[in-house]
């Protein structure tokens, strides 16, 4: 099968969300499990040839496989990539639509105007490693728990964004520059989570909505998503808390809150095609931004 079909970006797009469609569609009837909630904490899916988390866009796309094909390892390669490591793609089994980019030098590269490059979008097809023979997956990565969420407390409080304690509900006060979250003690777990990683995967939902201030990513959507634009927004925090739970090795579960903006995502998401990229691509951004403030310690003037 050839790694990269000629389809045209959009219809990629298209294709993988009418994807994500179907596993929220899905999700409703099951207590709003989406395709980006992660009841254990499995991490990024990942390329089993070059080693490198797969992130955005497709991270989204493999992660609603995985769920709705059992797929019990995060690992992925195109058919020609599993060759390269000996493995075999088993006859018969169904392939995963990601999106490729690859950059393409303009012919004239003296010019100002075409030194830019190009970035070109096309289709690419993967496999899971439980679609392979040949291939003998690691095991599971075993860290302490403790240690997890105690990696996750530090890297908030790096972070520096101002939280307040109290009341019955989590959100993010624009005017204020604030996060205002329930006590931790307010916070129940389940079978498969802890109370503390609904706690902090809360605060990094919150924390995704703080990267929009316009002292920092100044986030405003409401020029494209008109009347979604605060669903769309959730969106991205959700889509960014998810990130950084997967990062983190954090629990994800579904929030209550999940009917109030479901019906709008899915909304907008057959009016434009691009929308899951647009939000996949600022949840991505808002990532970076929390990532630079929260994985070295910074020092104070």
């Amino acid at each position: 099968m050839d790694e990269h079909a000629g389809r045209a970006s959009g219809d990629v797009y298209q294709w993988v969300t009418a994807e994500i469609i179907r596993a929220i569609e899905s999700g409703i009837k099951g207590a709003y499990q989406m395709p980006w909630h992660r009841r254990t904490a499995k991490g990024f899916p990942e390329n089993a040839l070059s080693k490198r988390p797969y992130r955005g866009f497709n991270t989204l796309a493999l992660w609603a496989a995985s769920e709705s094909r059992g797929y019990a390892v995060p690992i992925w390669a195109t058919y020609r990539q599993w060759a390269k490591l000996g493995a075999q793609v088993r006859r018969g089994e169904k392939a995963t639509l990601i999106v490729f980019y690859q950059e393409e030098s303009p012919p004239d590269p003296a010019s100002e105007a075409d030194a830019r490059k190009r970035v070109l979008v096309r289709a690419s097809y993967v496999f899971n490693a439980a679609q392979v023979d040949g291939f003998a997956a690691g095991g599971p990565r075993t860290e302490d728990r403790t240690v997890r969420l105690e990696d996750a407390e530090a890297f908030i409080e790096r972070i520096g964004a101002t939280v307040r304690y109290g009341g019955d509900h989590a959100y993010y006060q624009r005017s204020t520059d604030r996060i205002q979250m329930p006590e931790r003690s307010r916070f129940t777990g389940t079978a498969t989570s802890t109370a503390t990683e609904a706690f902090y995967a809360t605060l990094l939902h919150e924390h995704v909505h703080w990267t929009g201030h316009p002292s920092r990513l100044d986030r405003d959507l409401t020029g494209r998503f008109g009347t979604h634009a605060y669903a769309m927004e959730e969106l991205v925090a959700e889509l960014g808390a998810a990130f950084l739970c997967a990062d983190l090795a954090v629990a994800n579960e579904p929030r209550t809150d999940h009917a109030l903006y479901v019906r709008s995502w899915l909304a907008v998401l057959r009016e434009q095609r691009t929308a899951l990229v647009s939000a996949a691509s600022a949840a991505t951004k808002a990532c970076r931004y929390l990532a630079e403030l929260g994985s070295v310690a910074r020092t104070e003037a």
